[in-house]
């Protein structure tokens, strides 16, 4: 598939999607549907090119792919005849956007958290079943069984596309939060491929982080996720060099970083901090804000940082969590302390298999003075990475090193 279909495939996979489970109700089908609606568009587009209108191109085919399977079905005639009457045309539903319905329908609570993210994140966020099975350090198999899964259960709990009722709704909103931070993480730091930052994810799910909070203006956590979305997004100018090479945050230039998305988040930090319980995404917010706000590397308040980290330890602990707070002990106690936070993580099996804890203790080994090692953690993680910009970053760190 080209970038130009995989961009369409991204853009389009929702709208495409919503239509369809709106006009039909069965998502499991209507998924199928779609999915060879755009491996037809990969044959017929490379030979022939895109068309004019690629979303109401994509409605169309999946929509006759999904009345021609249930027409081969000779026990469904009844359906048949229900479906071929109400076949899609492209006008209305082309402009619809059912997005945020249809993630809130894999939020659906007759599946697990983990299959509600997993779903979302394939029909909503467009990410491919290995993307998703990275971002849950398991294997793509397991996470394929599990996505398929979570569909027939859909199914059988008769699930139905539609407007969440208010009553329904906060039970939703904790797994369509956490799909949308991570089509935004897929989006700023591509877990594969060529290509460190796919600005259109990450504008997409600031777009749906919006829509959700216009729906729960009330919740203070959806909108400690925006202003955490618009303060890391804020530094994408700078996130990459001219080759396309990953620039770490200490060597970005802080004059390129859109600030006005740094102002929107920190105006949107101060409404909600004071009101009451302070979640995961307010904190993680409140942490970028702190690096945000810093006129450069050597003026980030470490310590304030530090403090932040040990706080979200508290309410969201993990792996992830427990990286980045190794980093800033590192700064403020030293990296031997850092160092000692990841111990434990060597202990477990997945972690051990993720890039990210072999160059985190890089970079730690490396300000200890531990050369040798460092160069060693370096190689590994770049051996581990699937992201070729992200590789060749730990490669060149090696090099110098070594």
């Amino acid at each position: 598939m080209t970038s130009a279909i995989e961009d369409v495939w991204r853009t389009e996979l929702p709208h495409v999607l919503g239509a369809l489970v709106r006009r039909y109700g069965d998502f499991d089908a209507c998924e199928d549907a779609v999915q060879e609606a755009f491996l037809d568009a990969t044959a017929q587009w490379e030979r022939d090119g895109p068309p004019e209108r690629p979303r109401a191109w994509l409605v169309r085919v999946a929509s006759r792919r999904l009345v021609d399977r249930w027409r081969s079905e000779s026990a469904r005639v009844d359906r048949e005849v229900r479906v071929a009457a109400t076949e899609v045309g492209p006008g209305p539903v082309e402009a619809a956007d059912d997005t945020l319905e249809l993630l809130l329908l894999c939020a659906h609570p007759s599946l697990s958290t983990a299959s509600q993210v997993a779903l979302a994140l394939r029909a909503v966020g467009g990410l491919t079943t290995e993307q998703i099975a990275a971002g849950f350090l398991v294997p793509a198999t397991t996470m394929g069984q599990r996505i398929s899964r979570a569909k027939a259960t859909l199914r059988d709990a008769g699930a139905r596309f539609g407007v969440v009722p208010p009553a329904e709704l906060a039970a939703r909103l904790g797994a369509v939060r956490h799909v949308l931070y991570l089509v935004f993480n897929e989006g700023y730091a591509a877990s594969g491929g060529d290509r460190l930052v796919d600005v259109s994810l990450t504008d997409e799910a600031i777009r749906l982080c919006r829509l959700l909070r216009e729906r729960v203006p009330e919740d203070d956590e959806t909108a400690g996720l925006l202003a955490l979305m618009l303060l890391t997004a804020a530094r994408t100018p700078a996130r990459v060099d001219a080759a396309g090479d990953l620039v770490r945050l200490a060597d970005q230039d802080r004059s390129r970083w859109d600030h006005a998305l740094v102002a929107e988040g920190v105006v949107l930090l101060e409404q909600v901090l004071p009101r009451g319980r302070v979640g995961r995404f307010q904190l993680e917010a409140a942490i970028a804000a702190v690096h945000d706000e810093a006129t450069c590397s050597e003026d980030t308040d470490w310590l304030q940082v530090a403090t932040l980290y040990a706080m979200l330890h508290e309410v969201a602990p993990g792996p992830a969590v427990t990286l980045s707070r190794a980093v800033a002990v590192a700064m403020t106690d030293g990296p031997l302390v850092g160092l000692a936070l990841t111990d434990s993580l060597l202990d477990d099996r997945a972690m051990r298999r993720h890039h990210r804890l072999h160059a985190v203790r890089a970079h730690l080994l490396e300000l200890a003075g531990r050369t040798p090692e460092a160069v060693a953690a370096y190689r590994v993680a770049a051996g581990l990475a699937t992201s070729i910009p992200e590789q060749r970053y730990l490669n060149a760190r090696a090099a110098a090193l070594g």
